[in-house]
């Protein structure tokens, strides 16, 4: 199928993520009101949301080998879209968590079939072209999901933008069945026994270079994450903004990310996608070590936004180049890469989100610091990627090769 329409049905699907996500974020205030905890609580319910999203994916990724794309991702969103109307019903933080696990279970086994589809059609420079198509589809569901929930605020409750989420899924699955699924070439299903799936997995995490991108994946995911878990308190507690103010500069990350994102997929017609994700992660740290000093010198808060903004905008070309390198290596394994991929970046991520609740103290210096060592990990990390990129793939290559004319017939 054309691959604009192919990217259009996965963006949407992919844009679950940042609606569950971003959406709520406005209603942090009214949601610590209305179940009697303090504001920076509520941020645990993103936390464990992100987690069981990552988790999650450690079955999903190998089950959609085993069973097919469409049966694992029409059950997640359904899973997602039931749970999401639970959340909505909480009466307590911890009934709130709970429930919120559980959607993210939905949402993982949603989250990891896409890149499994896009990897089951395409690879190398063409699969990171389409990653960053559906990435610039998705972003509208983040520059829009705070506005969204403004709006369900001002006419409802916040359970409302639960149900919305609910809706939202259900539409999702509608049109992957009409649309997409009775399209797509089907791919021929692993044969591999549930036993060996733990083999699947030690073949990735084996893969020095393709665990190199995961980790990428996961740190520079973190620092994003960790803005986003903030984002309500650092705009609307610290630096006194309106609910509308706070959805306007939100909505100026993703626009960041988006033009980053265009101009990544042209320049991926001239230059090797291993050295675009190094140029973007190097930029990344930049903007989040002026971030650090800012917060140290006490800067206005359009010196704070600029650099944020900067920072999670540099995703639009990390997400995409980084996805593609890490599934190149894994032709009939995309399902299981994609899962620990997801699983680890989620994981992690979600991890130190928690982490940086715990130690913030209601003050943004802290906030920041922990982004600045997820940055310079990243960074760490991302030096020798495009030799150790190229190294690899010559000796597959070569390998491959070898083996071919090993199994020629002699003369």
């Amino acid at each position: 199928m054309p691959q604009f329409q192919l990217a259009l049905l996965l963006g949407m699907t992919v844009a679950l993520g940042p609606l569950a996500l971003d959406a709520y974020l406005p209603a942090f205030p009214g949601i610590s009101g209305d179940l009697g905890v303090p504001h920076g609580d509520v941020g645990l319910t993103l936390s464990v949301y992100v987690g069981a999203l990552g988790l999650a994916q450690l079955v999903g990724g190998p089950l959609s080998d085993r069973y097919g794309r469409q049966l694992i991702l029409l059950a997640g969103l359904a899973v997602f879209a039931a749970a999401a109307l639970m959340v909505g019903k909480a009466g307590s933080l911890q009934e709130m968590m709970a429930w919120r696990v559980v959607q993210g279970i939905g949402g993982a086994f949603c989250a990891v079939s896409v890149p499994a589809i896009v990897r089951d059609q395409f690879r190398g420079a063409e699969a990171a072209r389409l990653f960053g198509l559906i990435g610039l589809i998705m972003f509208v569901a983040p520059a829009a999901a705070p506005s969204i929930g403004t709006l369900f605020l001002a006419i409802s409750v916040w359970p409302a933008i639960f149900v919305f989420l609910a809706g939202y899924a259900l539409l999702v699955g509608i049109l992957l069945h009409t649309f997409l699924f009775r399209r797509l070439p089907a791919k021929p299903r692993a044969k591999t026994p549930i036993s060996t799936l733990l083999t699947n997995y030690l073949m990735v995490v084996r893969h020095p270079v393709a665990m190199r991108f995961i980790g990428l994946q996961a740190l520079a995911f973190s620092a994003m994450l960790v803005f986003i878990t903030h984002a309500s308190f650092i705009y609307q507690d610290w630096f006194g903004l309106s609910s509308t103010a706070f959805s306007l500069l939100f909505a100026a990350n993703v626009v960041v990310m988006a033009v980053v994102n265009v101009a990544n997929r042209r320049l991926l017609l001239r230059y090797p996608s291993a050295v675009l994700l190094r140029v973007a992660v190097m930029v990344q740290a930049c903007a989040i070590a002026a971030l650090v000093a800012c917060s140290l010198v006490g800067a206005p808060v359009w010196a704070v936004a600029g650099c944020i903004i900067i920072g999670v905008g540099c995703m639009g070309a990390i997400a995409p180049n980084n996805i593609a390198n890490t599934l190149e290596f894994f032709p009939t394994l995309g399902g299981t890469a994609a899962a620990l991929l997801g699983a680890t970046q989620f994981t992690f991520s979600g991890g130190v989100s928690a982490l940086s609740t715990v130690v913030s103290n209601h003050t943004l210096t802290p906030i920041v610091l922990v982004m600045a060592a997820c940055s310079v990990l990243a960074v760490i990390l991302v030096q020798g990627a495009p030799a150790a990129m190229r190294r690899e793939l010559d000796r597959e290559a070569e390998a491959a090769t070898l083996a071919a004319v090993a199994d020629r017939p002699s003369p």
